[in-house]
């Protein structure tokens, strides 16, 4: 299966890369949280994946600027087994209508882009291949919606964190805020994005200190975001997907507001992805809902 992957979708099996600057990581569990982890693992064949979504305006806001897209799909006739899955998630940012409008365009547009490169080599449906590699086609994904969104939405903008899944594999293309989290069944949690904020500069700069970041009254401003004058490159890289564990998309109104070891507590807990989506936007709203919420869970069952 890999080496077709690899032929139609141009994708080099490498070593797990990290952005610079983020790499952060929670503590393992103690051995008795470890004993709440340990289940029978149940065996799919054809391999797929399973997905939950959850969204809230929140307890403070009047209105809602997040955007989700999730397309799941399958390819399995006997030879090769592909599961495939393109998740979204956009916090738009620029007032009530073009916030919005930015993060709709934004999340609209890369799926549209993306899929549109993706279907004919996926299904076999075209003679000709494709020409771009996955990162390639990610990156290009952003382009067209940085475009689409200074097109649609002046003096608006918007974050945008995209995965890609591929069989075993993800892509992710990240500008701004929300976060891709790595979520590994002894209750670590692993960020895999980079964010693009004042705050995680300073950070990076060692003059504030992470407890000082929590609660600093730039903390939402970014300098990195879809829809700015500014010329940015998306960060794109490609990962091996936790198997078992999960693949977790979420907006700042989740991940700002309840601590890790709370979110790994309540997807461990919860009899399915979406139930474990709606106990977490539940949960941001119990912490005071300051800001929209939107999360998006991934799991790749063999």
């Amino acid at each position: 299966m890999l080496d077709f992957i690899q032929s139609i979708f141009g994708l080099k099996k490498k070593k797990e890369t990290r952005p610079s600057g983020q790499g952060v990581e929670t503590a393992p569990l103690s051995d008795e949280q470890l004993q709440l982890v340990s289940s029978a693992r149940i065996r799919l064949q054809p391999p797929q994946l399973s997905v939950g979504v959850a969204q809230s305006v929140g307890r403070q806001r009047d209105h809602n600027e997040d955007t989700i897209f999730t397309f799941t799909a399958l390819l399995a006739d006997g030879v090769r087994d592909i599961p495939v899955g393109i998740y979204i998630v956009a916090d738009g940012m620029g007032g009530h209508q073009n916030g919005e409008i930015a993060s709709s365009v934004a999340a609209r547009s890369m799926a549209d882009y993306v899929l549109n490169k993706l279907y004919g080599p996926l299904l076999g449906v075209r003679e000709e291949g494709m020409s771009d590699s996955i990162q390639e086609v990610m990156e290009g994904g952003v382009r067209e919606a940085h475009r689409l969104v200074q097109r649609n939405a002046p003096g608006g903008g918007t974050t945008l964190t995209a995965a890609l899944v591929i069989g075993e594999q993800v892509t992710t293309a990240h500008v701004g805020d929300s976060r891709a989290y790595f979520i590994f069944p002894d209750g670590r949690m692993k960020v895999v994005t980079q964010d693009h904020s004042y705050v995680q500069r300073l950070l990076e700069l060692g003059q504030i200190t992470e407890k000082e970041a929590m609660n600093h009254p730039q903390r939402n401003v970014l300098y990195r975001a879809l829809g700015q004058a500014e010329p940015f490159r998306a960060d794109v890289n490609t990962f091996d997907l936790p198997h078992p564990g999960y693949l977790m998309i979420c907006s700042d109104g989740l991940w700002g507001v309840v601590p890790e070891i709370e979110i790994f507590r309540i997807i461990n807990s919860s009899k399915n992805l979406p139930h474990a989506c709606h106990q977490l936007v539940e949960a941001a709203n119990a912490a005071g809902g300051p800001d929209n919420i939107s999360v998006v869970l991934v799991e790749y069952l063999s």
